[in-house]
């Protein structure tokens, strides 16, 4: 098992790959000056060129983590057997242009031997919160949403814990853009079951996401954050980042040297994160 932790600029777009399968995190494909999409699908492309990819995990209905174009990218280059968003949501600008192009994928495949399934989650009407038959080579534990906490979009943010089920498997926990009063709501519930390997920062290593007693119930081993160089928002927040310090043995930042992408795999009994660069864009004819 590993984790691809692409660079998307302000935003999230992951890869999860274990035994010949791959779960796909979120979808955002930006044009900005930094890095653009053709560059996210050539690198997603090389990581995921042997794996057969399972599904697409939405984690939240905003632009930075449902990006149209990169869901229209993702569900038509590697045909994804599902979908998963939350099943309740604050209405975003992007969640009519997303579920328009989702359904036009699924009455594509409609009748072929690989029809597109959706599954839309909420942690209260499931009546397990195990989810089965999505995978081989995973388990997926869902924690959030709820419909008590769905106040806006960031706490309509999926959470859930994706576990490798091949050799080299661990635990990694998706947070989507869960805000600190939800994580309490979660932490009361389900406190017991978050405890993790590798954790993805909620809201790109937001303040308003931060919460001292998940951190410390998680445990992780590495924590990674997805954001943008030099973005508007100040993500990671220093005080943020130097809280998963005080818990996590290694924390990393897509930010690194100008925009990285992060590949994490286990290492013996540790986690080792390499930087990796994109794929240098293709030069555009004068």
């Amino acid at each position: 098992m590993d984790i691809f932790t692409l660079y998307v600029g302000q935003g999230a777009l992951a890869a999860v790959r274990a035994g010949n399968e791959a779960v796909i995190v979120d979808a955002h494909m930006p044009e900005c000056d930094d890095v653009n999409s053709e560059q996210i699908e050539k690198s997603l492309d090389h990581y995921l060129a042997k794996s057969n990819v399972c599904g697409l995990i939405i984690t939240g209905l905003d632009r930075d983590h449902a990006c149209p174009a990169g869901v229209d990218s993702i569900l038509s280059r590697y045909q994804p057997g599902w979908v998963m968003y939350p099943k309740v949501f604050k209405d975003t600008d992007a969640a009519g242009e997303v579920f328009d192009i989702i359904t036009r994928h699924e009455n594509r495949r409609a009748r072929t031997s690989l029809p597109l399934v959706r599954h839309s989650v909420r942690v209260d009407k499931v009546e397990f919160r195990n989810l089965t038959g999505l995978a081989s080579c995973f388990t997926f534990e869902l924690f959030s949403p709820h419909m008590d906490d769905m106040d806006n979009s960031n706490n309509s943010s999926i959470v859930l814990k994706l576990v490798g089920l091949d050799q080299n498997g661990f635990r990694y926990l998706v947070t989507g853009d869960t805000e600190t009063e939800r994580w309490d709501s979660i932490n009361r519930y389900f406190g017991k079951h978050l405890a993790s390997d590798v954790m993805a920062a909620p809201h790109h290593g937001a303040r308003s996401s931060l919460n001292a007693k998940t951190l410390l119930l998680v445990n992780p081993n590495t924590v990674l954050i997805s954001a943008g160089v030099d973005n508007s928002y100040g993500h990671p927040y220093g005080v943020a980042v130097q809280a998963y310090q005080q818990v996590a043995k290694h924390v990393f930042c897509t930010i690194a040297e100008e925009g990285k992408c992060l590949l994490t795999r286990r290492i013996g009994n540790d986690f080792h994160t390499h930087l990796v660069q994109h794929f240098a864009p293709t030069e555009k004819a004068l």
